[in-house]
């Protein structure tokens, strides 16, 4: 009954770091980790450059034999053709990427992202055998009108319409009004919408296909908060935002499993 889900830990850089930066930040991030004995098995570590950055890292990963993951920051809904600006998910798939963020906050914020398109790009995630990481989460407003859960529920069953369900899945759940704010929800909250999200995964996907996916929370974590969301049962991992470019935070995030007490 049930499957073992290994955590993640996602570091999500947004727009910082240029390609140089990155290589002596994922050189940093993996001796960090190294002399910490951290054992990937234990907790999944991944990073999301911005795109300039992702061949410089594929080359550094690939040479060096790290165990970081990677992934891009977002993906079109198109393969290929006049869409001046976007990123095809055969190009990610070309730099071996592992996962791509699909809905961030930000996106739907500044770029007007609509569930709609949204549920296109996890389509064209699992086309190139990309784990999409969908983000869903409420702003302040929502959560005063609607509560936690209704808005990130809308976005999941919105965004998982057609999703096909042996296809893997990620989904993070960042409440907008914890982003970048330095006011995290609690643990609890965090673990109680996180049950809710499992449970309409089960409704979507069905109970087998709910179980694997790893829901990560988002908004505010650092290593000094990582244990408590880790404590919550349907809480697999963080999406990690300003505290995965300084790596010593970000390594003892990862490193939760020291912080954990039963």
């Amino acid at each position: 009954m049930g499957v073992t889900r290994t955590p993640l830990i996602a570091g999500n850089w947004k727009m910082n770091e240029d390609h140089l930066q990155a290589i002596a930040l994922v050189q940093k991030l993996a001796w960090t980790l190294k002399d910490a004995n951290h054992d990937f098995a234990d907790a999944e570590v991944a990073v999301f450059p911005p795109f300039t950055d992702l061949r410089s890292v594929q080359t550094l990963v690939s040479a060096d034999k790290l165990e970081i993951a990677y992934g891009g920051q977002d993906i079109s809904a198109n393969d290929s053709g006049a869409y001046t600006g976007e990123i095809s998910g055969a190009f990610l798939a070309k730099l071996d990427c592992s996962y791509v963020i699909i809905g961030h906050s930000e996106r739907r914020q500044y770029h007007n992202e609509s569930d709609e398109l949204i549920g296109r790009k996890v389509l064209a995630a699992v086309r190139h055998g990309l784990v999409p990481v969908l983000c869903v989460g409420e702003t302040a407003e929502d959560l005063e009108k609607f509560g936690a859960s209704a808005v990130p529920v809308s976005q999941v069953k919105a965004a998982l319409a057609d999703f096909p369900k042996d296809a893997p899945l990620v989904v993070a759940y960042e409440p907008v009004w914890a982003i970048g704010s330095g006011k995290a929800a609690t643990a609890e909250q965090a673990g109680e919408v996180a049950t809710v999200l499992r449970a309409t995964l089960t409704e979507i996907l069905g109970a087998e296909a709910a179980d694997k996916v790893r829901i990560l929370y988002g908004g505010s974590v650092k290593k000094a908060n990582i244990a408590g969301f880790m404590k919550q049962k349907d809480v697999d991992g963080a999406l990690v935002g300003g505290a995965s470019l300084d790596v010593d935070e970000f390594a003892g995030i990862a490193q939760f499993g020291k912080h954990v007490t039963v």
